[in-house]
């Protein structure tokens, strides 16, 4: 049971580190700088550690700027506001996702522009393929590790990890939470201490202050992905933009 539920674990706080820090605050948001071949590492390890839930770092990256241009309007990507269900909302994200990922949706240029694009290796990295290659090793280990048929109900979840990442964010902390701020949609963090979603719980601070790599504010509102770009940038391998790590003071004039 031991081995299950740590593999369990080491997925969905690794699959979810490799989409807050590459996918969400790289590749939409700038937070920090990468030299182009660590960009191509972390491409790779974002294929590994996301395994068979793998997203394009283009399409994941396009379509959360829209979100946040155009937050609970009907012109968002995925609103609780505009579905009726979480599933709904989910399944247009995908459509959406799918769509730009694919080369079907032509974005503006806004959108676009400097989100890093792969697609080379996108297209081997989203096939079928390697999805099934992936869902093959899952269903290996619990095969050989797996003490009591409950665990088999974990699998489902290490097939969709990514979506349910992004559902629990999209839906959750738009109707759940408290505010820090008022902004013009309606983002809430979802939890004041995010042991669950690696600092993604604080949403509306994120919607306050977008670029921003750390999104806690405050004194509880521990973020540990930032805590992990800190140690990157003191080490060299990443650059965080400093202009955007606003003070605590910064802050609280803006609130």
């Amino acid at each position: 049971m031991l081995a299950i539920l740590c593999f369990f674990a080491a997925h969905w706080y690794l699959s979810l580190f490799f989409q807050t820090f590459f996918l969400h605050r790289y590749a939409a948001h700038h937070a920090f700088t990468m030299s182009k071949t660590t960009e191509k590492v972390f491409y790779v390890l974002t294929w590994i550690f996301q395994g068979s839930n793998y997203l394009s770092a283009y399409g994941y990256g396009v379509m959360h700027r829209m979100h946040h241009a155009f937050a609970d309007t009907e012109n968002d990507p995925h609103s609780p506001k505009y579905d009726e269900t979480i599933w709904n909302m989910m399944w247009k994200t995908k459509t959406i996702y799918s769509a730009i990922a694919n080369g079907r949706m032509v974005p503006e240029k806004r959108f676009t522009e400097g989100v890093p694009n792969w697609s080379t290796f996108d297209r081997i990295a989203r096939s079928w393929p390697s999805r099934l290659f992936w869902g093959a090793l899952y269903v290996l280990f619990y095969l050989n590790f797996a003490t009591s048929w409950w665990m088999f109900l974990l699998l489902p979840v290490h097939f969709l990890m990514s979506p349910i990442h992004g559902a629990i964010i999209n839906w959750f902390a738009h109707k759940y939470g408290y505010r820090n701020f008022e902004v013009g949609d309606t983002s809430r963090n979802f939890l004041p201490f995010d042991f669950l979603m690696m600092g993604e719980s604080y949403h509306n601070n994120h919607h306050k202050h977008g670029t921003r790599p750390n999104f806690g504010v405050r004194w509880h509102e521990i973020d540990p992905t930032y805590q992990v770009i800190r140690v990157l940038d003191k080490l060299g391998i990443i650059q965080v933009n400093k202009q955007k790590e606003l003070t605590q003071e910064a802050i609280r004039k803006a609130a």
